[in-house]
């Protein structure tokens, strides 16, 4: 089995603007050397070259928030495909915290989490030479977004115990999964 995954909370709040995309962030900044999933608060500012998703790119779009709970996430094995699956599994986990909370369900679309047809979140999975890396954000604020946004702010949900929350039960589930594919026989 891989080393455990490991979780990491960011105390001083810090603007996403796509850098941290990038392997080994978790070791760069907080000296965490293995599978990641990190998180912080703080505003979000992507601008047209820096993003990863081709088609926002061609939209000529940009992503902005005043504040929103950032993951990013490292695994050092699996491709582009699994990444996405990953990717998936973490946006599920999330809007199940959300309803955990108390909000009302958010509705998933692909990758991205809405309420009333107000986008909760951005995502991203993307390869580099030597890892996959996810990106996800969860408005906190959703003022000055450049389309209707909804926030954890009008649920009077804690982004701190949220991530905290989003981190373990993520975990839970990798290792989870990494058990599974370890506990079954081929068959002929």
């Amino acid at each position: 089995m891989t080393d455990s995954m490991q979780a990491a909370w960011i105390d001083e709040p810090t603007e996403y603007d796509g850098s941290q995309l990038r392997s080994h962030f978790a070791y760069s900044e907080l000296g965490i050397l293995g599978e990641s999933i990190v998180a912080w608060c703080g505003p979000c500012d992507v601008a047209l070259d820096a993003l990863v998703d081709l088609e926002d790119r061609r939209e000529k779009g940009t992503i902005h928030s005043t504040s929103m709970l950032h993951f990013v996430v490292e695994h050092f094995e699996g491709g582009l495909a699994r990444a996405v699956v990953r990717q998936r599994l973490l946006v599920v986990i999330a809007a199940d915290v959300i309803e955990f909370f108390g909000a009302p369900r958010p509705r998933r679309r692909g990758d991205d989490l809405y309420h009333a047809d107000r986008k909760l979140s951005v995502s991203i999975a993307t390869v580099s030479p030597v890892s996959t890396l996810i990106h996800l954000g969860l408005n906190v604020d959703a003022e000055g977004a450049p389309v209707p946004a909804a926030d954890l702010a009008e649920f009077d949900i804690d982004p701190r115990r949220a991530a905290e929350t989003i981190q373990e039960r993520y975990i839970e589930e990798h290792a989870s999964i990494e058990r599974a594919l370890r506990k079954v026989r081929g068959v002929p």
